[in-house]
């Protein structure tokens, strides 16, 4: 074990690094300081660990990229206690609507005015510039957190004991363990040589940001619910004589992204007139400012190694996906949570190393089933064809069932998720107006819909809290209908909210349980 919190480095910025080359030990050093990188560093710097964070920029990047995060995310803030500090900077969103190449609805993903099991609206839309920002103030209340900026990171080598990185500058700087949340040209990946699965979809798009100042106009529509509200909504124009897509911002702040056409050079369609001849349309009169113009090739890629020994990857360097559900920034923000949790396992000495193992089978599986969604939504999006296009909306605009694009992220599955569990726990609506992880606290939880005994050495290692369902306010009945619909006595529930394991009764907890320490290498008391 390192040294207590009284010999953890004041935390502070660095523009440079400090004194002459030398060798400095932290728990966990993180390469890339964007939004997952300073998540994870929240994360763990509430579990107490000593960590450091470069980058090689000087500030967050100015102008927004990412726009949407779900419900999971803002309960991930929540859990750094910063969502309080976002909810006011974000646009709660009612959703996802497809419009057909006949300029007719094919596909509305929609729960507004709908119950909340989860406690937060399914879309929000945001600025990450301002998600930047309040996560790195974050990081102002660790002692044991030090973000280092304008510090590039040249190599990462390890050994059977430490990782290390090596500055442009020539400093060495060691740590039990390094986490490269360094982006889609990830520096880390490529000095461990780990390779990108590609998932055959590419494609040329152009993204414009504009703050505008009134509502959007839209083309005749038809078959829109009365219900729809276009101005808040996502809306994909999967119109062959060029899909596009609107995205209603924070604020004053809109999104339009634009396929570039066969035989368009990305170069022209990025000018200042051609921008403004596409954006026109959409805003008539409206008075508008267009901040941002670029083009990108949206990808579907997946690392095929998302760790070596000591060395892990997150975010964009551990995967792209395709833009259709907005769950890019999502993902990262999973990674960083399932990792935070098992790195403190592992510095306070409750588990092995075994327990890594699980991070790439459980984040590749869940990233792989989303970005093949997203993957099968851009093939039918980007269709330029008339007559496919046209048997296209013939062929959504019969199927039914997928209500919000949430309901795409499927269970975790890996050897330390029981095999009637994985999904993401509910955070209802308590009854004093708190919703369920403010009144039960979070971390490993146990909540019990039987009076099951909950004596065990996991627990006890873990330092899951036992919680009695009829002790909790459940006001819109979302927890006795969670638990009778799975014929569940208790559920385990894990720091990243996911559910470890469901038990029927008794005996059934004490087998899962047994199972679950021995899959998560626990080091539990009389065992070698």
């Amino acid at each position: 074990m390192l040294p207590g919190p009284l010999a953890r480095p004041t935390w502070r910025f660095h523009t440079r690094p400090e004194g002459a080359t030398m060798t400095v030990r932290w728990d966990t050093i993180i390469v890339g300081a964007g939004p997952v990188g300073v998540f994870l560093a929240n994360l763990l710097g509430k579990a107490g660990l000593r960590t450091l964070v470069l980058d090689r920029d000087t500030a967050p990047y100015a102008l927004p990229r990412a726009v949407h995060i779900d419900h999971e995310m803002v309960r991930l803030l929540a859990d750094v206690g910063l969502a309080e500090e976002m909810l006011p900077l974000m646009r709660a969103g009612d959703g996802h609507i497809h419009i057909g190449a006949d300029h007719g609805m094919i596909r509305f993903m929609s729960s507004r005015g709908a119950p909340r099991p989860y406690g937060y609206a399914n879309d929000y839309f945001f600025n990450q510039p301002e998600l930047e920002q309040v996560l790195r103030r974050g990081l102002g209340r660790f002692g044991h957190v030090t973000l280092r900026l304008g510090e590039e990171v040249t190599g990462v080598a390890q050994d059977d004991s430490q990782a290390t990185v090596t500055l442009a500058s020539g400093q060495t700087l060691a740590a039990d363990y390094v986490v490269g949340t360094d982006g889609a040209r990830s520096t880390v990946r490529k000095a461990l040589g780990i390779h990108l699965d590609d998932l055959n979809f590419e494609e040329p798009w152009l993204v414009v940001d504009a703050e505008v100042d009134g509502r959007i106009t839209y083309p005749d529509l038809t078959g829109i619910p009365e219900s729809a509200d276009l101005q808040n909504l996502s809306l994909m124009m999967c119109d062959p004589w060029r899909p596009a897509t609107i995205v209603p911002g924070r604020g004053n702040h809109r999104r339009w992204e634009f396929m570039l056409l066969p035989g368009e050079s990305e170069t022209v369609m990025a000018r200042p007139d051609v921008v403004a001849d596409l954006v026109r349309p959409w805003v008539r009169d409206v008075p508008h400012r267009i901040i941002r113009a670029t083009t990108y090739r949206f990808h579907g890629l997946v690392a095929e190694n998302w760790h070596v020994g000591r060395v892990f990857l997150a975010g964009d360097a551990a995967h792209q996906t395709p833009p259709f559900f907005g769950q890019g920034l999502c993902h990262g923000l999973r990674d960083a949570a399932g990792l935070a949790w098992r790195l403190r396992l592992l510095q306070d000495g409750i588990a092995g190393p075994g327990l890594l193992d699980s991070y790439q089978t459980e984040r590749d599986t869940q990233v792989r089933h989303v970005i093949g969604a997203a993957v099968e939504a851009g093939r039918y999006i980007c269709e330029l064809d008339p007559d496919k296009a046209a048997a296209r909306d013939a062929r959504l605009r019969a199927q039914t069932g997928i209500r919000s694009a949430a309901e795409l992220i499927a269970p975790l599955r890996s050897d330390i998720i029981c095999d009637n569990a994985g999904e993401r726990f509910i955070n209802p609506a308590a009854g004093d107006g708190r919703m369920l992880d403010d009144v039960t606290g979070r971390g490993w939880r146990l909540l019990r819909a039987a009076p099951v005994p909950a004596v065990s050495p996991v627990l006890d290692s873990l330092g899951a809290v036992t919680i009695d369902l009829a002790a909790l306010p459940d006001r819109e009945g979302h927890l006795d209908a969670w638990f009778d619909s799975r014929d569940a006595a208790a559920a385990l529930v894990r720091p990243d909210f996911y559910v470890a394991l469901i038990a029927r009764d008794a005996d059934d907890l004490d087998a899962r349980l047994t199972a679950l320490g021995t899959a998560m290498d626990l080091r539990l008391p009389g065992t070698a």
